[in-house]
């Protein structure tokens, strides 16, 4: 038994030697190497750091869906969502419109956010989205603007990503119809939510 035991630990101990030697040389340690953004006389830029390769794109990032990055489809904003209208995504555009552009559109979308009221220093008034020419204007337009930025609005691009891009377009639709729906077009649930509602207005002082 003793002697078994011998044999197996000497074993183990020859076993950690050869891998010892083979696997954790010091040369794996201390090999020669260049680090990034050091001078490298190799190269004729004398850098080491190498540019991309033109037109390669980082995986994840590759923009292969028109409708979807753009707002359009051949060079023309679209006019459907291309992504599914949901509850979830229609409370998603709220919060977010509600953060970036309830500022200056307001919270109805009529031009009249707390920038507009204030008075600040603006070279034209922030837009309302309910005037006939912006009803009519397809959703990817919306997108566009919000991506690319229109007259004093700069591009949110940096800031809001392409999902919630189109969660706001969407709002937008729901803001624009909210004032102007019909009220033989609601349902008599939504037309009696609509009648308590200005009955509670009216009855505060």
């Amino acid at each position: 038994m003793k002697q078994t035991r011998r044999r197996l630990l000497a074993l183990i101990i020859a076993t950690a030697a050869v891998m010892s030697l083979a696997g954790c040389h010091t040369d794996m340690w201390h090999q020669p190497k260049l680090k990034a953004q050091s001078a490298n006389n190799f190269f004729a830029d004398g850098k080491t750091d190498r540019p991309l390769v033109t037109n390669s794109v980082p995986v994840g990032y590759l923009r292969d869906n028109e409708a979807f990055y753009t707002g359009k489809v051949a060079n023309k904003p679209v006019a459907q969502l291309p992504v599914p209208l949901t509850r979830e995504l229609l409370q998603r555009g709220q919060e977010r419109y509600n953060v970036f552009c309830s500022p200056c559109h307001g919270k109805v979308g009529d031009g009249q956010g707390m920038i507009a009221q204030r008075g600040l220093a603006l070279r034209r008034p922030p837009a309302t989205f309910h005037t006939d020419r912006l009803r009519g204007m397809p959703v990817g337009y919306f997108y566009d603007v919000i991506t690319n930025g229109f007259g004093v609005m700069y591009s949110y691009a940096s800031r809001i990503p392409p999902e919630d891009r189109w969660a706001i377009a969407a709002y937008v639709r729901v803001l624009q119809l909210s004032q102007y729906a019909k009220t033989n077009e609601l349902t008599p649930e939504d037309l009696r939510k609509l009648q308590e509602s200005t009955t509670n207005t009216e009855s505060k002082p």
